[in-house]
């Protein structure tokens, strides 16, 4: 029969998991909204996944369990799926599909807007060069997100990511301008305690009124991860482009994200790629990924930092792998690191920012941030290959420098990554710290450093600490060294 909204069909030509098979169909669109009624009278929704001639696939984001073939009504709605947004979204939590679960009812809303979002033209996009500040020194001194970036956080089962993405959160904020991030948290597939750790720590940190959390739990149907990413970027596309704000979009875990995709991919039937997952992988990640940036005369900016968890902790599964294809970069935890309770456990070679050169230097963190950080990556390099040495001839077969470099690879670790979890870090306190461990090194082994530097920010008393060290002398013995005998005396009954 005909509805205002279109034809109602009666019957289903098969269901498959998740997804149903509406046969003899005319006038259906790729991602239309569908109305499933069961025998009940109870409604359910659905999209339309992929369409041919005769037949509709409509996967249910409720789950099918109840429905039967001949009983169940279907109706096609001509329409996408929508978001209403407003900002009195902020300070509250919904489901996946933007639903409420603080008991609330929804904001008043003026617009909705199709949750697909509208592409960015790469002409009318602003490149990044805005630093901002995270508070940790491993990222601000090391791998620097800059506004406008996609930074993602490559983590394993186990490894703290979430409480750095929580700090990230409480801590974000801008140098040259007096602006705090909102926060859009966008969780998939996440367990209860995870998305009630998120909750409680907003709400005790007063982060919270700044912040929307979008939940798709573990227990919801796995077809609804596929759109809370989409649905939280609508709600941030809102707030950046059509108000002007400064959003930061945490997205966790990704990886769940495209387990979805796998399995509906399996569904459908699709012919699989690498590791079971749909060859289209790459596309479909990065339809989420490139909604981040800048527009050309706009005030607002986009900043996404995905979370996704390793499988095995193996870089090149295909979800890491063509995740740091899109993005500009990635920070990678270290489950060694972890292991030594070194916190955050962010390793130092293999994470990057491809956008950290822009956003950092003179006039916006300080001039020599650039060639510190080079110098910190080129020594903590040799560090492990001389780990690896140690390993196999034992420490005490290295060289005199050798263990200098050893000696400053221990600092690095434990003076410069590992910090607190409340423990706020501007980058002047990054920057002196990058300077107190680079300066164990003698001036001779530190290339990159201008002379100019060097002369302003080299600690000569921490080198000197540092060669009597591996020398074997105490501070008192080297100071007897230092001063004339005829002063000898003098200065041990001093510290006597």
């Amino acid at each position: 029969m005909i509805q205002e909204h279109g034809l109602e069909y009666v019957g289903l030509g098969k269901i498959d998991g998740p997804l149903v098979f509406v046969r003899r169909i005319t006038d259906v669109g790729y991602n239309e909204v569908v109305e499933i009624i069961d025998r009940e009278g109870h409604p359910r929704i659905g999209t339309v996944l992929d369409v041919s001639d005769e037949v509709a696939v409509v996967q249910i984001l409720e789950g099918t369990d109840g429905l039967s073939n001949a009983n169940t009504r279907v109706r096609f709605l001509g329409r996408p799926m929508r978001l209403p947004v407003s900002s009195e979204m902020l300070g509250r939590v919904f489901d996946g599909l933007g639903r409420p679960l603080d008991n609330c009812p929804m904001p008043f809303s003026g617009e909705e807007r199709d949750i697909q979002g509208d592409p960015i033209n790469p002409w009318s996009r602003q490149y990044p060069r805005d630093f901002i500040q995270t508070g940790l020194s491993a990222i601000d001194g090391m791998n620097t997100l800059v506004r406008g970036q996609k930074l993602p956080i490559f983590s394993g089962n186990g490894i703290p990511h979430n409480r750095v993405a929580a700090q990230i959160v409480r801590q974000a904020k801008l140098l040259q301008e007096d602006v705090q991030f909102t926060i859009i948290f966008c969780g998939m597939g996440v367990k209860n305690d995870v998305a009630q750790f998120f909750v409680r720590n907003f709400e005790e940190t007063g982060v919270i009124g700044k912040v929307a959390l979008f939940l798709s739990l573990a227990n919801a149907p796995s077809v609804e991860r596929l759109l809370t990413p989409r649905t939280a970027l609508t709600l941030a596309e809102h707030l950046a482009f059509d108000l002007g704000m400064h959003v930061l979009v945490i997205m966790t875990d990704m990886t769940n994200y495209c387990e979805s995709l796998r399995e509906i991919g399996t569904a459908r039937g699709e012919i699989p790629a690498r590791k079971g997952y749909p060859g289209y992988l790459y596309s479909d990640l990065a339809s989420i990924y490139e909604r981040a940036g800048r527009v050309k005369g706009g005030e607002g900016s986009i900043t996404q930092v995905p979370v996704l968890t390793m499988p095995n902790d193996d870089i090149s599964h295909p979800v890491p792998d063509l995740t740091g294809y899109i993005t500009e970069g990635q920070i990678v935890m270290d489950r060694e690191l972890f292991q030594r309770s070194v916190y955050p456990p962010i390793a130092g070679l293999p994470s990057l920012s491809r956008l950290m050169k822009d956003g950092i230097g003179k006039g916006r963190t300080r001039d020599d941030h650039p060639t510190l950080a080079s110098q910190l990556f080129a020594a903590y390099s040799k560090v492990k290959q001389i780990r690896g040495l140690a390993a196999v001839i034992g420490e005490e077969e290295l060289a005199p420098l050798d263990k200098i470099y050893l000696h400053f690879g221990d600092e690095f670790e434990q003076k410069f990554l590992k910090q607190q979890e409340f423990e706020d870090r501007t980058i002047t306190q990054t920057l002196e710290l990058g300077w107190d461990v680079i300066s164990i090194l003698p001036k001779s082994e530190l290339p990159r450093l201008s002379d100019e530097f060097l002369n302003q920010y080299y600690r000569q008393d921490v080198a000197e600490r540092a060669a009597n060290k591996q020398a074997g002398k105490s501070d008192s013995e080297a100071k007897k060294v230092a001063v004339p005998a005829q002063d000898a005396a003098k200065l041990e009954s001093d510290q006597e």
